[in-house]
């Protein structure tokens, strides 16, 4: 029995206010958790993502890649022509990150019994039915709560869809309609299906916490252009010679931002912002800074400490220490004592110690955390 599995990740997330599959999720795309549980899965054969039009080339080399419509039904039949070949077809909510293979192979079974399967969970709640102002109470012993894999043969499916039935919400309620029982088998609690903000902090939560440690370094000469003004930690130095650099050539920013990509694994700092593009002569560099930080927030990471140290023989940064803390905190959202900045000289050694330049390292770490979602990740 060839097994194919839809993960449907075409919807426009309207309750939820976005695209909510394509949120970061333990630091990949919601999407991909449950496409990667189907694909280790010993039954399945295949597995395809059934995505908006406009999305098929987001979602990276190797995946199976199908254009869905604008309703679930639509997507479903999507699905169903794309794996004709199959014998079964298997179709999971891609905003249902934490299904378990277990309820996957007890939906696969439940349609070798009967054709038709679907995973759901037992009504735990009195339920009332509310029809022109009459109340009923319904009997929470006969009620489930729907969830998926939902699944049946592609005979069944092709049959259920070609039916001319009116537009229903999941593949079960569509073999119904021409007359198949299909098997309910116990669901999971943990699978549930994100629809609004506060499930994207519940699935959030539910991961285990991660930390991770990036470390960054620049170095700048100084410049002779008498027009620049030193820039280090995003506090200007006017009384000093500047570093000269495309952006404002603040050593300190760049050291930080890089460690904080790093942490990260989201590049560097000359990926978001290459020296090579005009937009980014003579930018602030807490401009890079922010970026860093909105990256971080949207892929679910807090920043937990930065320690920064800036290696010059002059000017003396200790004396701004805390102002340069209290910018630096301020750009990315953070509480000062987060922020550690300090600086030593190279003791007359080096091109450093010889007055040419400064140069400053960096380390930053951060963790997983359970918040609400921000913007989706988009470089400027």
């Amino acid at each position: 029995m060839r097994i194919v599995a839809a993960i449907l990740a075409a919807g426009k997330g309207e309750r939820f206010g976005g695209d909510k599959t394509s949120l970061l999720l333990g630091g990949k795309p919601v999407w991909r958790w449950s496409y990667e549980t189907y694909l280790s899965h010993p039954e399945v054969d295949r597995v395809m993502v059934v995505t908006a039009p406009e999305r098929l080339s987001s979602l990276g080399d190797g995946v199976w890649a199908v254009p869905g419509g604008s309703t679930r039904q639509e997507s479903s039949r999507a699905a169903l022509e794309a794996a004709k070949d199959a014998d079964v077809l298997l179709v999971h909510d891609a905003a249902r990150p934490f299904t378990k293979p277990s309820v996957i192979s007890a939906v696969i079974e439940g349609i070798r019994e009967a054709g038709a399967a679907a995973a759901g969970l037992p009504a735990t709640d009195t339920i009332k039915q509310v029809r022109a102002g009459s109340v009923t109470t319904l009997d929470r012993n006969e009620l489930f709560a729907m969830q998926t894999p939902q699944g049946a043969t592609v005979e069944i499916l092709t049959r259920a869809h070609n039916s001319g039935t009116v537009t229903q919400t999941d593949e079960m309620s569509l073999v119904e309609a021409i007359g198949v029982n299909p098997r309910i088998v116990p669901g999971d609690p943990n699978n549930f299906k994100i629809t609004t903000p506060e499930d994207i902090v519940r699935a959030r939560g539910m991961l285990a916490t991660e930390t991770r440690t990036g470390s960054g370094y620049d170095v700048h000469s100084f410049s002779t252009d008498p027009n620049r003004t030193l820039w280090l930690g995003g506090v200007a130095f006017p009384d000093h010679p500047a570093l000269d650099g495309h952006s404002d050539a603040d050593a300190l920013l760049h050291a930080i931002t890089d460690a904080l990509l790093g942490a990260a694994a989201l590049g560097d700092i000359g990926q978001h912002f290459p020296n090579t593009d005009p937009r980014w002569r003579g930018e602030p560099s807490i401009t890079f800074l922010r970026h860093a930080g909105s990256l971080l927030q949207s892929g679910g990471w807090r920043i937990v400490n930065i320690d920064a140290t800036c290696i010059a023989e002059s000017p003396k940064i200790m004396k701004r220490a805390e102002e340069i803390r209290a910018t630096i905190a301020a750009a990315l959202g953070i509480e000062p004592d987060r922020v550690s900045v300090k600086a030593t000289t190279n003791e007359r050694m080096g091109f450093i110690g010889r007055g040419e330049g400064i140069a400053a390292f960096a380390t930053a770490s951060i963790a997983t955390v359970a918040s609400a979602p921000s913007p989706m990740i988009r470089c400027p």
